[in-house]
């Protein structure tokens, strides 16, 4: 089973070249796909160098930031071009463990998606202050009342889906951006009939007193989830359109 690993990066300089040996040495089934928005460190280059050394590394270059939603849609598509039969997201600073992935790939014989887990066994997450990790947890509390989901960790960027799932979905229709990606994602799949099952994993944050988190980000969040609520129930009483 050939398996993209899909890593969006945005000066990652430093981190990439371990991190793409750790990942290709889980398992030779294993390519990465580097979706670079042209890093002003020169990750790009890198990445370029690294696809040289190794037919197991491709890179996606891209204009500019242009957000973490919209890397993984174009990323997710190409891995699917590449035939890919699973295909993986995960963050580049080592927040997510590479050799997490086979436990990834066994986990699927009995689900179409997984999703690495901060909140399956208690709290597992390393370096974030108590506000920023409260806001997290109560996040998937939120998105679960709201919307039904059951998993336990809503937010979680570090998943791994079964090629037929992203080729169901319509991503051209997966808008959010952020952490209501996440949400989004793991909602759409749910509701065109797909299993997901949730494992953990100990999350550590290397960028230790700061956060990507934005009002703008949490604003988004919150109105997301009554979107795919609503539009959910239209779509059940009034068909596709």
């Amino acid at each position: 089973m050939k398996a993209v690993v899909v890593i969006p990066t945005y000066n990652e300089r430093d981190n990439l070249e371990r991190l793409a040996a750790q990942v290709l040495a889980q398992d030779p089934a294993i390519h990465l796909l580097v979706v670079d928005d042209n890093s002003p460190d020169g990750t790009g280059a890198l990445a370029d160098r690294l696809a040289a050394e190794t037919g197991r590394v491709s890179v996606l270059h891209r204009a500019g930031k242009m957000g973490l939603g919209s890397a993984y849609r174009e990323g997710f598509r190409v891995a699917l071009d590449m035939g890919a039969d699973y295909i993986v997201q995960m963050d580049a600073d080592f927040s997510h463990d590479p050799a997490i992935l086979p436990l990834f790939f066994e986990k699927l014989r009995e689900c179409d998606f997984v999703i690495g887990s901060r909140y399956l066994n208690g709290v597992s997450v390393v370096n974030w202050p108590l506000r920023r990790l409260m806001l997290s947890y109560f996040a998937s509390v939120y998105t679960r009342v709201i919307t039904g989901l059951t998993l336990k960790d809503c937010t979680a960027g570090f998943k791994c889906f079964k090629r037929a799932v992203l080729e169901a979905i319509e991503l051209d229709q997966v808008r959010s951006d952020g952490y209501s990606f996440q949400i989004e994602m793991n909602f759409r799949c749910v509701e065109k009939g797909f299993k997901g099952a949730e494992i953990p994993i100990i999350f550590i944050d290397r960028h230790a007193g700061t956060s990507k988190m934005s009002k703008r980000i949490v604003r988004e969040a919150v109105l997301m989830v009554w979107k795919l609520k609503l539009g959910s129930l239209a779509r059940k009483l009034f068909g596709r359109s």
